[in-house]
């Protein structure tokens, strides 16, 4: 089962394509870190403005940096059944460990619509599947009910949470149980959710501090719960930096800062405004990371 902190990794670019060296440095740095898995191609990896080829790319690099060392749980969600379809079957053949899949977009889907997507998906792929669940992106919610008809299927292991919604939550544990490991999509709710019954999170801000987060799942695993707690608090102040703006761009920022990569955001994103950035730095400074 799926346990820790996990990353949703930028997708670092130079000059508007994709800085392959630079990923694979940020890979070490995760994992020197301590941190318990990697996603790429997720919404902070800005998959929605990848090409199917670039996707593709980073995906692979992504498995052959990591050398199984942590597992690679690969974004391969799309708003079209058939592209989500394809994106899943490469990160399977490419020989990732899990493949992470949002619940379609835009297109806003009913409870059995989107049940029908991950059972054409499921009865056509082996790989493990974790959903992902974001309403405040994709305008549906996949409410705890259907997921737990989607236990009918065997490669559905584990659900990413963004709603920060903690009774649906419950909810989910309440009739799944230990059938799907419960993560954490929203860093605020990693502690409460661990204490429901959670596994861990899909993190952004472990993008900075990947330490810090693995430090925390560790210690709440541990029974260390003051430790917890303190981590928990300590990197409050760097959770609200990581969303002064849209996802990833502070994240991409804070990263530009410690020197690791350029910043560079793909359109429509845009580069953090001066106020932001110059706060982002101040709170980095009191963090003692720069």
């Amino acid at each position: 089962m799926l346990k820790g902190a996990i990353t949703a990794i930028v997708t670092p670019f130079k000059n508007g394509a994709l800085d392959e060296d630079a990923y694979r440095q940020l890979i070490e740095f995760q994992i020197q870190g301590g941190i318990h898995g990697i996603v790429p191609c997720g919404t902070t990896g800005e998959s929605a403005t990848l090409s199917h080829a670039e996707h593709k790319r980073v995906v692979e690099a992504c498995i052959d940096q990591v050398k199984k060392r942590v597992p690679v749980i690969a974004g391969t969600g799309s708003n079209n059944t058939a592209e989500a379809l394809e994106l899943t079957k490469h990160a399977e053949a490419a020989g990732a460990d899990y493949a992470l899949m949002i619940t379609p977009y835009y297109n806003k889907p009913t409870q059995e619509g989107l049940y029908q997507h991950y059972k054409t998906i499921c009865s056509q792929t082996k790989i493990p599947i974790v959903v992902y669940n974001v309403p405040s992106r994709t305008s549906v919610n996949l409410l705890p009910e259907t997921v737990a008809r989607l236990m009918d299927f065997p490669n559905i292991v584990g659900i990413k949470e963004a709603t920060g919604d903690l009774k649906q939550c419950s909810k989910v544990v309440q009739l799944c149980g230990d059938r799907i490991a419960l993560i954490s999509g929203d860093d605020f709710t990693v502690l409460p959710l661990l204490a429901i019954g959670g596994q861990g999170v899909i993190s952004v801000v472990s993008n900075v501090v990947p330490g810090d987060m693995a430090a925390m799942c560790n210690a709440f695993f541990a029974g260390k719960l003051e430790e917890a707690r303190k981590l928990h608090y300590k990197m409050w102040p760097l959770m609200e930096a990581m969303f002064y703006e849209t996802n990833p761009a502070p994240a991409k920022t804070a990263l530009k800062l410690l020197g690791k990569i350029t910043g560079e955001v793909r359109q429509p994103l845009c580069p953090m405004s001066t106020a932001n950035e110059d706060k982002l730095r101040q709170v980095m400074v009191k963090y003692g990371l720069i």
